[in-house]
């Protein structure tokens, strides 16, 4: 699995034919994002920072959600324009049933920089392990239930999916037991890995479907 220019979906959203053709000087562009400092996701935030929007006469206006379906219920709302860094299924699943959205643009094939992790004192060391144990997601119909189902799938696990919010929430409560393995994406709690605190049992490269 490889990823495609990310600067595709900067290109899409500066280019809009609705909203920009009609958009005059620094006209407001109401984006949602999904799970707030995952790489992925910080596309709209950082072509704001370095000006890119700005010169196409765009003000964005940032709301940031949990995950992906999240995005989706804002854009169908019509609290945002425009739905960032959602999940295929979610977005496909919510256009087939008659939904008034349309993708503008890919930004990632595959979902490598999704990971599963453990507390270091955790008994579980593969994926195997998963059996008959509670593995976090997300929001249903994200990226990360997904690649969860697909692992499950992959390795015929008896694994039970528990949809634990944010990738913040799910880290408090795998560290307190109450999920027995969590999720999260690059760059969250990469420093916990290097400290030892947290161990990678998998991630979304291990999942051949995706």
């Amino acid at each position: 699995m490889r990823s495609t220019s990310l600067g595709a979906l900067l290109l899409a959203l500066a280019s809009m034919s609705g909203a920009v053709e009609r958009a005059g000087a620094q006209d407001v562009l109401k984006v949602a994002v999904p799970q707030r400092g995952a790489w992925d996701a910080g596309l709209a935030e950082l072509g704001r920072r370095g000006g890119i929007f700005k010169k196409h006469g765009l003000e964005l206006e940032i709301l940031y959600t949990q995950a992906g379906p999240e995005s989706i219920q804002a854009l169908i709302a019509g609290s945002v324009d425009v739905a960032t860094a959602s999940g295929v299924s979610a977005a496909v699943g919510t256009f087939a049933k008659g939904a008034p959205i349309r993708i503008i643009a890919s930004e990632v094939i595959g979902a490598p920089d999704l990971y599963w992790y453990v507390p270091a004192n955790s008994p579980i060391r593969k994926v195997e392990d998963f059996n008959d144990r509670t593995v976090a997601f997300s929001l249903t119909g994200s990226s990360s239930h997904a690649g969860l189902l697909a692992l499950i799938a992959q390795y015929k696990l008896t694994a039970k999916p528990t949809s634990g919010g944010s990738i913040s929430a799910t880290f408090t409560q795998t560290m307190t037991g109450q999920i027995d393995v969590g999720f999260s994406a690059i760059p969250f709690f990469l420093d916990k890995v290097e400290e030892g605190q947290i161990r990678i049992i998998a991630t979304g490269d291990d999942v051949a479907s995706l």
